[in-house]
């Protein structure tokens, strides 16, 4: 395998070559570059991957294909909406992880279908880290996700996404009152280039990111929101409530630690999709209903 590119990132001034490629390009951990055989050439000539970058490098990077990692079937608990020969849709449970990743190997959202779904691995020729996969939650959301049963299915249903097809509506949390009733946040989205795992709306080079809320009650130090998502960016609705000076309730990385809300988790819920199924010729609606944990939160914040 081959990637070449050009070093124009603001953070990545005076970076080690290793870091760069693990947090910019995000082609594998650090830890992984020995087994896949890194070699770089910086500026035509050949580096280590400990030499620093300067805007405006060039570089050349071949490497080898990840080790194989078998993910097997593990029999889970799948709470399930609906289910055809061709789709299935599921409420997913909060800290559940959709597809198996660096340091978690087990338990995710994959694994549970590869054993609920028989031959689903076969039908995607035993490639796939995420077989049937068609769109994502992060961990510590919970609610509506489609997945499909074979290749044609996910092609259907991954140009919906693609085309903004899809009505997806979430219910969160959010700290503090809103000013307005409703609105709409139109704030382009950026990876964080001091820190890979946030995104940032501060950045002139971010994607077009637009998310409609409204206030659906006020509560004691907070709002339950519906939030409908235009576009589909990377943790999108916490950024974008972070923008409005309101985060998430328990949102660890845009929100701050502690004060009144430290015992909540995450409180974010894919509540409800609207989507057209494969064989189907109207688009239908699903729905989740909010777990245990939000419903609580609800009545000590009523309070």
């Amino acid at each position: 395998m081959e990637r070449e590119v050009w070093v124009r990132e603001e953070g990545a001034e005076g970076l080690r070559i290793d870091r760069y490629i693990a947090e910019y390009l995000e082609l594998c951990s650090r830890s992984q570059m020995r087994q896949r055989d890194f070699q770089v050439f910086l500026n035509g000539k050949e580096a280590k991957l400990s030499k620093t970058l300067h805007s405006q490098d060039h570089l050349l990077i071949r490497y080898g294909p990840p080790p194989a990692t078998e993910i097997k079937a593990e029999k889970l608990p799948l709470d399930i909406v609906y289910e055809d020969k061709h789709c299935i849709v599921l409420n997913k449970a909060q800290g559940m992880v959709v597809h198996p990743a660096a340091g978690n190997y087990s338990g995710t959202l994959v694994q549970g279908l590869l054993h609920h779904i028989a031959g689903l691995e076969e039908r995607f020729g035993g490639e796939s880290s995420r077989p049937g996969i068609v769109h994502r939650l992060d961990k510590d959301t919970s609610g509506i996700i489609v997945a499909a049963k074979d290749p044609e299915s996910l092609n259907f249903l991954a140009r919906q996404f693609a085309k903004k097809k899809v009505e997806k509506r979430y219910l969160a949390l959010v700290k503090g009152h809103l000013p307005k009733q409703q609105g709409v946040v139109d704030h382009p989205i950026a990876r964080d280039p001091h820190n890979r795992k946030r995104f940032t709306w501060k950045r002139p080079d971010g994607k077009a990111s637009v998310t409609e809320y409204r206030v659906l009650r006020r509560l004691r130090g907070a709002c339950l929101v519906e939030l409908r998502p235009k576009t589909g960016r990377t943790h999108q609705l916490r950024v974008h409530m972070a923008s409005l000076g309101h985060p998430i309730v328990g949102d660890p990385i845009y929100g701050r630690p502690g004060g009144e809300f430290v015992q909540y988790s995450l409180m974010l819920h894919a509540a409800s999709i609207r989507i057209r199924l494969p064989g189907t010729k109207d688009r239908r609606e699903f729905r989740a209903p909010l777990p245990r944990h939000f419903k609580y939160a609800l009545v000590e914040l009523r309070a």
